[in-house]
């Protein structure tokens, strides 16, 4: 059974969202959905990826609402850019240097800051680990953002993946 449904719950997701778009649950859409969700469920066992390992599951649930408190407050800052349109604010790129390798842990570095209005994952450098990150309301050097992105996500990450 696992060799036909390697990921039941990635296949019965897709079916579902196959089956949604069409709006119809018609033999001949429910079919083609059916080879779409089996297609992609054999193609995800394909990509051999590892199982995370969360050391810290009460620092991730930590994180997790340290992160969506920053998104609120990265809405009204970017709000009030918009707003405000000061000549004093600059958009800019900030180099920062991660001591974080784990491919899990950069990928979830990824997501939150890309989800967090007013900023933006550009590149990333895995053989001298920098990131570059865009940022809309810069200040001077962005040493600021140098440190709350290693204070505030690479720390806790390298704990909860380390």
């Amino acid at each position: 059974m696992r060799r036909l449904l390697p990921h039941p719950l990635v296949s019965a997701g897709l079916f579902v969202l196959w089956l949604l778009l069409n709006r119809t649950v018609a033999p001949g859409p429910a079919l083609v959905g059916l080879v779409v969700a089996l297609l992609g469920g054999w193609s995800l066992a394909l990509l051999d990826h590892a199982r995370p390992r969360i050391r810290r599951p009460g620092l991730a649930l930590r994180l997790l609402g340290w992160v969506l408190l920053d998104v609120a407050r990265s809405n009204l800052a970017v709000l009030r850019v918009i707003l405000q349109r000061d000549g004093d604010r600059r958009a800019g790129f900030v180099r920062i240097p991660l001591a974080l390798r784990d491919p899990q842990a950069l990928a979830v570095l990824a997501c939150i800051l890309t989800a967090t209005p007013g900023s933006a994952w550009v590149e990333y450098d895995s053989e001298e680990g920098w990131l570059l990150l865009h940022v809309l309301d810069l200040e001077a050097e962005g040493g600021d953002w140098v440190r709350f992105v290693k204070e505030r996500y690479e720390a806790p990450l390298m704990e909860i993946f380390g």
